[in-house]
């Protein structure tokens, strides 16, 4: 439906806008989560709409995560990733994904509205990094999800875990990663499902060739949008690939919680299906780029009645070369 760009460095309370690494829409504010170890930190703001396309961002307040009472934050490697809000507790929530070669574990935690950890959770030992448990570096815990009942939340990996598969390749590989759901009474997590990666689609041409999932949003029970980006380098500007799926828990998936291995496991996956890729609208695009998207949430009822999504893109705060602080505004038809 639109794209907006935001400008190179821009500035609000003192910090620049950069990094966009996942965004939540709740009480009538878009929060974005702001990819920076060094300052950890993330964005209140209002985005206005007028006839299905944006038209400004207002950027409110940038909340800085710092407890002077609790040793978490000291002890624990904040590379954060993804933002939901719960809107019965005013409570934040983020997903870090840790540093595996500091073998500091990812985590999954929860502040006040000033940034005051308020609950770590436990996650299952798979997830911590040691000489049994093998993550990849920048491929642990990645997207993030409220459940649609309110209940509980989802978290997913961006890459299998060393134990569970094969990074993907151009030629097809096994590639599951694990989507995790946790349960806010217990404060457990309960079930958990493998979701298959796609293989690269184009031949390499520089060092760097990986797709992993980036974002996640649960649509109505058991059903989630995906997106699945691919990067790699050697293509310039235009080195990413986006792709949305749909996923679905069919009664035969299997709940892996409690398996320590999918290579030495059978398993059903989640069921997928390509709903969406942006090759196919480079063209309308700033540029003919589609940058490295990394954020999905709900947008706002469309004036034809159906509702829409928004998606950010993590411009890495220009340390790799040119990127785009891009938002896009995509319309849900439902068939």
């Amino acid at each position: 439906m639109d794209e907006f760009v935001l400008a190179d460095s821009i500035k609000s309370n003192n910090s620049v806008i950069g990094g966009l690494s996942g965004v939540d829409f709740a009480n009538g504010y878009y929060y974005f989560v702001v990819d920076d170890s060094r300052k950890p930190r993330f964005v209140k703001s209002k985005i206005k709409f007028d006839k299905d396309t944006i038209t400004s961002i207002d950027f409110i307040d940038v909340i800085y995560l710092n407890d002077s009472t609790e040793t978490f934050y000291n002890n624990t490697f904040l590379d954060l990733e993804s933002i939901f809000v719960d809107e019965e507790t005013q409570e934040i929530n983020f997903v870090s994904e840790g540093s595996i070669v500091k073998g500091k574990s990812p985590s999954v935690f929860t502040t006040d509205a000033l940034g005051k950890l308020v609950h770590n959770y436990t996650i299952p030992s798979y997830f911590i990094p040691n000489k049994i448990a093998k993550l990849k570096h920048n491929g642990a815990f990645e997207g993030s999800s409220k459940s649609v009942d309110n209940k509980g939340f989802w978290i997913a990996m961006e890459s299998p875990l060393i134990v569970d598969g094969d990074e993907p390749t151009f030629k097809k590989t096994s590639s599951p990663i694990r989507i995790t759901y946790f349960d806010k009474t217990s404060k457990k997590a309960t079930k958990q499902f493998a979701y298959q990666l796609e293989h690269i689609t184009k031949p390499s041409k520089g060092k760097v060739n990986l797709n992993g999932l980036t974002a996640i949003l649960e649509y109505k029970e058991n059903h989630f949008f995906i997106i699945e980006r691919t990067y790699q380098s050697g293509y310039g500007a235009h080195g990413n690939i986006i792709r949305i799926f749909e996923a679905t828990v069919a009664n035969e998936t299997t709940n892996i919680l409690n398996v320590a291995s999918l290579r030495k496991t059978d398993f059903i996956p989640l069921k997928k299906k390509l709903l969406f890729n942006f090759e196919n609208v480079e063209n309308k695009l700033t540029d003919g780029i589609i940058d490295n998207i990394e954020g999905i949430t709900f947008g706002p009822t469309l004036a034809n009645g159906n509702k829409s999504l928004l998606l950010v893109s993590d411009d890495n705060f220009q340390l790799y070369g040119k990127q785009l602080n891009q938002l896009l505004l995509l319309e849900i038809v439902e068939k």
